[in-house]
């Protein structure tokens, strides 16, 4: 209950004006629905002791009257219901987006993109459904049933003691049926998180299962997560059922016993023929309250699983945590590593004992074999992750005492799989930065030299692309991350170099726009083919997260027994 109290007030409680609004329009609609039926059964009763037809028709217009401002009231407070519990989880939403991207590597490498897309959106559209509903179908209900049963009494106590065990026992049976039914919904949105992981990532590597033939393999997973799909929602529909039932009985026996009560009174007068009326229109109304409460059980019972995997998501802290906050020098920085070690929870470290200093404004080419520590070098200066041991150091200053904000302003890192987004080229290079204007672009495409690249696009700067770069080249995607990169100013630049082949003329652009974004700049780049490095001031060979070599670039190659002249002679990296 903590958690919900906390998510409804960080995200509800703002909306209290609406809150405040909804609460006398639901208090309206339960006085509507107790007050109209008195209507009828007075006239019945003037019917039987032969009342004046102008009292019958003043009757009649009152209940018409109820009856007809029942419907406007819904209206307005579904619409308002609707608008508090979209706006309150649309927050939500966003605080998870926000909370996600905060967190670091490790996180990531434990979660797929399809498990966090099942939280982000499916548990709280789960949640923004139920709030929808909650104040009409749960707490207007409730309340509605308490009002009935205190009604009931007014008319005969008898038949509010009848009423009164029916609803005694029918919240027994919910508050044991949701122990059981709870785990079962939790259960089932586990599964539905883990088809929506599996399909994501197959899906997205359709060519590869395609080319190797692993569409069988690919049918049998999809069988067996299904199989526990269709268990987990049978023992999820069963458990919400079983409720619903039992229920269904109480309201069946609540309905004769009230009937027969007022078949035994009626002949001596001790109840009219309007009052059985109101008795067994009471037990209705009761019915169909408890049964729409039951309905939004279920969906209480989904949002109580869904609050608790929300939970259970932000209550994980990032490792990496915002510094107090340092201000350098602007301009190009020095990057020191000292004696670093790092590891991803194995055995075996992916870095051990690695140091160098890169003065500032030169730029550093890290060679070596996969694994051997290139990429976790280039993601402890951008500070993806921590170092385990030692000292990462950028401008002088221990890299833990930038806050993030400062270090994402200073380190900018171009990756070889870029990421594009399904917007026109102008938003993927601002990320819908309304204030970079296209001049500012221009002058970026300019000064990288890639204005006639540009100009062969079809639509310019509103030419649309794709997510996960269909409608560019490997190549072409790069040059829109050189361009993002130099748009960001940075004092210091990654470089994880494509590995895939690019065309000649790409291939040139690529590596004058790479120059141009390194010139006066300090940069590290994770070289997959040697002639990257030849423009390079220094070289690092690494060998099993360990530095083997490190030096000049020009020093290296003329020295026949360095290890960077042997892979230039070899031609490999």
């Amino acid at each position: 209950m903590a958690r919900h109290r906390e998510l409804f007030s960080r995200y509800v409680r703002p909306q209290w004006p609406r809150l405040i609004v909804l609460t006398v329009l639901l208090f309206g609609n339960i006085a509507i629905e107790l007050i109209a039926p008195l209507w009828v059964s007075r006239f019945i009763d003037g019917v039987q002791s032969g009342a004046t037809n102008s009292a019958l028709i003043t009757i009649a217009i009152l209940f018409m009257v109820f009856t007809a401002a029942r419907p406007i009231v819904m209206g307005i407070a579904g619409y308002l219901s609707e608008d508090v519990g979209w706006r309150s989880t649309n927050r939500l939403r966003t605080d998870l987006v926000r909370h996600c991207l905060n967190l670091d590597l490790s996180f990531h490498r434990k979660h797929t993109p399809g498990e966090l897309m099942e939280r982000v959106d499916g548990d709280v559209s789960e949640l923004a459904e139920f709030l929808s509903f909650f104040v009409f179908g749960v707490v207007g209900r409730a309340l509605l049933s308490v009002g009935i049963i205190v009604m009931a009494f007014l008319v005969d106590y008898r038949i509010g003691l009848t009423l009164l065990v029916a609803a005694a026992a029918v919240l027994i049976i919910l508050r044991t049926t949701q122990r059981l039914a709870v785990p079962k919904s939790q259960a089932l949105r586990a599964a539905k998180a883990d088809m929506s992981s599996f399909l994501e990532e197959r899906l997205g590597g359709r060519e590869t299962i395609r080319a190797n033939g692993g569409r069988d393999h690919l049918f049998d997973e999809m069988d067996g997560r299904i199989g526990v799909l269709v268990r987990r929602t049978r023992d999820a529909m069963v458990a919400s059922r079983y409720s619903s039932s039992l229920l269904e009985l109480m309201v069946a026996l609540s309905a004769v016993a009230v009937l027969a009560l007022g078949a035994y009174l009626l002949p001596s007068s001790s109840i009219t023929l309007g009052e059985i009326y109101l008795g067994y229109y009471y037990t209705d109304l009761l019915s169909h309250s408890l049964i729409v409460v039951t309905m939004h059980m279920e969906g209480l019972q989904r949002a109580s699983a869904a609050i608790r995997r929300i939970g259970e998501l932000t209550a994980i802290q990032p490792t990496v945590v915002s510094g107090p906050g340092h201000e350098p020098d602007r301009g190009s920085l020095d990057i020191e590593f000292e004696n670093v070690d790092f590891g991803y929870g194995g055995t075996q470290r992916a870095l051990d004992g690695v140091s160098f200093r890169l003065a500032a404004g030169q730029t550093l080419g890290l060679l070596g074999r996969t694994g051997s520590g290139k990429t976790t070098i280039a993601r402890l200066i951008c500070r993806e992750q921590d170092a385990t041991g030692g000292a990462v150091r950028i401008g002088g200053a221990d890299i833990r005492d930038y806050s993030l904000p400062q270090l994402r302003g200073l380190v900018t890192m171009v990756t070889q799989d870029v990421q594009l987004l399904h917007a026109t080229l102008r938003d993927n290079l601002t990320f819908f930065d309304d204030s970079v204007s296209d001049e500012r672009l221009f002058a970026a495409l300019d000064e990288l030299q890639l204005r006639k690249w540009y100009e062969s696009l079809p639509d310019g700067l509103d030419t649309v692309l794709v997510d996960g770069g269909g409608s560019l080249s490997a190549g072409e995607a790069q040059l829109v991350a050189l361009t993002r990169a130099f748009l960001n100013d940075p004092d210091v630049v990654v470089l994880d170099e494509a590995s895939s082949r690019l065309d000649p003329a790409t291939e040139r652009l690529v590596e004058a726009a790479t120059g141009r974004l390194l010139e006066g700049r300090t940069g590290v780049v994770v070289a997959h083919r040697l002639n990257t490095v030849r423009t390079l001031d220094h070289i690092a060979v690494l060998d099993q997260g360990r530095i083997q070599e490190i030096g000049e670039q020009t020093k290296l190659s003329a020295d026949p027994t360095s290890r960077f002249a042997t892979l230039l002679a070899g031609g490999t990296s």
